[in-house]
């Protein structure tokens, strides 16, 4: 079983909601995720990973953008399975998955090889639910990949749908989009910019057409300044001058088990910051 959720996490944002009735005979049992680009994982085990890592507790734990290799980690996490995908290119992409809780199943990529060679998507089958950890492309300068950035969203969100006809959906990770003008401090300058491209924006508009919630949106849909990625220029961060580009997207049969969403913009470590989704 997984553990029962109680502790609050510092530094997250919003504040954590009250997770069961206090007057309820019985306690509901609670699952947590937290999701993180961590920007090379051997970097930021020298920025206070493992810190985090132990505190956070999380029953699920996935990374995006190790930068890995087979061979080249030899990381202990006691209590945790684990599972890595790697890119064929060296110090590229790279995704991993850490879970208390053993899998029914695993499997890596979205079964499209030209889709399934940098590492960027791990499944993992619990019995009621998926959870998927997923590194979308970036458009890079100059949208020199938008269009093969196109191709992927369509063959990742058809690999989603799928899943959701058997069992519910949990995906998350570095989706390098940000939705909606909310989403980012300078919208009307980056219209044109890769991760705000009307492209891009108008893909994840198709996913939650398809039936898929931004869970955060879900519990602050008017929440400002709630960012989860800062250029490393201009103390970008100091100034939350940011983006919110990763989530936690679950599908509509997921909406009743769904908790809170969190952003802990004060864990330090990547650009990015860790994302938590808890559930029922």
């Amino acid at each position: 079983m997984f553990r029962l959720y109680l502790m609050r996490m510092p530094g997250a944002y919003p504040g954590t909601r009250r997770i069961f009735d206090l007057n309820r005979k019985e306690r509901a049992i609670y699952m947590k995720l937290v999701s993180w680009n961590v920007n090379g994982i051997r970097a930021c085990l020298q920025k206070g990973f493992l810190d985090f890592f132990n505190e956070a507790d999380a029953d699920v734990f996935c990374l995006q953008e190790t930068k890995l290799q087979a061979g080249q980690h030899d990381l202990e996490l006691p209590g945790y399975h684990q599972y890595w995908n790697y890119a064929e290119k060296k110090g590229y992409s790279g995704t991993a998955l850490f879970t208390k809780k053993e899998p029914v199943n695993v499997t890596f990529g979205i079964g499209v090889e030209e889709h399934d060679r940098e590492g960027r998507v791990i499944t993992a089958e619990f019995e009621s639910f998926y959870v998927v950890t997923v590194y979308v492309p970036n458009s890079q300068r100059e949208l020199t990949r938008l269009d093969y950035r196109m191709e992927w969203e369509a063959a990742f969100l058809d690999y989603v749908k799928k899943l959701s006809t058997r069992k519910g959906v949990i995906y998350c990770g570095d989706l390098n989009v940000a939705h909606q003008e909310i989403d980012l401090k300078n919208p009307r300058t980056n219209h044109k910019n890769a991760g705000f491209t009307d492209e891009e924006r108008a893909c994840f508009t198709r996913v939650m057409e398809s039936g898929f919630i931004d869970t955060f949106r879900y519990f602050y849909p008017e929440q400002t300044d709630a960012y989860t990625w800062w250029s490393y220029m201009a103390n970008a961060r100091a100034k939350n001058v940011g983006w919110r580009i990763d989530y936690f997207v679950v599908s509509q049969d997921m909406r009743e088990r769904l908790e809170d969403a969190k952003i802990h913009p004060l864990v330090m470590g990547s650009d990015h910051c860790p994302v938590e989704l808890d559930i029922r």
